[in-house]
């Protein structure tokens, strides 16, 4: 298990702490910057919210939390120089009439403590000793904090959000999304919230906690995700992922999540789990894809 702890700090996110930077440019509607955003849960960071073109402070729009924010709008402000192109991606689907008004808030990562912070707290009890400390020492920074990301979230950032802004605050219009990490924090989220989010888009869900397959980690997940899948009558998820880099070694256990979920008696109408040949794990490849989730989690 040694192999599997030491690639856990390689994980794509790992370099996604980086210096303060210029407020996002987009060519759709605007962004405005809450710089260094407090917390009592956790470390300060930035929020960038992307409001669509027609916004006036009147009409109420739907909003998707998404993680990582600061991968979200402009390639020239990212590490990697590549972005998800959310704006022009919302926009265009707002002006077509597949989605609603809506707003997205891209919630920046911390680097250091990305791991930790997104990777579902309370499956940690479904893994036994040594093992379990092992993965919370050497992985988790010897601190678990995802339950205080998702407390940052729903009782600091939801909130503020809903009273600055124009939005529809009930569970039926708000999304949480996020791909990688992003996807199995933005899942914890609608199972331990499930008032809170009405839908979690998961892309290239990074089920493994390394860059090898193995069953200990994803076999935990799935015992806590066995009580907890929130009511299929009021929730939607979303999952998919590639063929190629990273995203080659989820197919098992997305094939595991599918039985679950279905299982627990999500159809059609409530589930999508999507495969997308010769796709790989890098923002290009959700951007080229991030219309079909929107759609289907905003229920057109």
């Amino acid at each position: 298990m040694k192999k599997i702890f030491v690639l856990l700090c390689l994980i794509p996110g790992c370099v996604y702490a980086q210096p303060q930077s210029q407020v996002p440019a987009v060519s759709a509607g605007r962004v405005e910057r809450w710089n260094g955003f407090q917390s009592r849960f956790v470390s300060p960071r930035n929020i960038d919210v992307w409001l669509p073109p027609a916004y006036d402070g009147r009409s109420r729009c739907q909003v998707i939390y998404m993680h990582d924010g600061q991968m979200l709008f402009d390639p020239s402000t990212t590490w990697n120089k590549k972005a998800w192109g959310m704006a022009d991606a919302v926009a265009l689907l707002i002006r077509d009439g597949k989605m609603p008004a809506t707003i997205v808030v891209g919630i920046w990562s911390n680097g250091q403590q990305r791991h930790s912070e997104f990777f579902p707290e309370k499956a940690l009890q479904f893994m036994s000793d040594p093992l379990r400390t092992q993965f919370v020492t050497r992985a988790l920074n010897g601190k678990p904090q995802a339950d205080n990301y998702l407390r940052f979230l729903v009782q600091e950032v939801k909130p503020e959000i809903d009273r600055k802004y124009a939005t529809r605050p009930e569970r039926e219009h708000t999304i949480i999304m996020g791909s990688s990490m992003g996807g199995i924090i933005s899942l914890y989220a609608i199972c331990e919230y499930p008032e809170v989010f009405g839908a979690a888009g998961c892309l290239s869900t990074h089920w493994l906690g390394s860059f090898e397959k193995n069953a200990t980690i994803p076999l935990a997940t799935f015992d806590y995700l066995k009580e907890r899948i929130p009511d299929p009558k009021s929730h939607r998820i979303y999952f998919d992922h590639g063929t190629e880099t990273l995203d080659s070694l989820y197919s098992e256990s997305q094939a595991f999540a599918d039985v679950l979920f279905r299982e627990k008696g999500y159809t059609d109408e409530s589930y999508m789990s999507r495969v997308f040949p010769g796709a790989a794990h890098t923002e290009d490849a959700w951007s080229q894809r991030v219309a079909i989730p929107l759609v289907f989690l905003s229920g057109r």
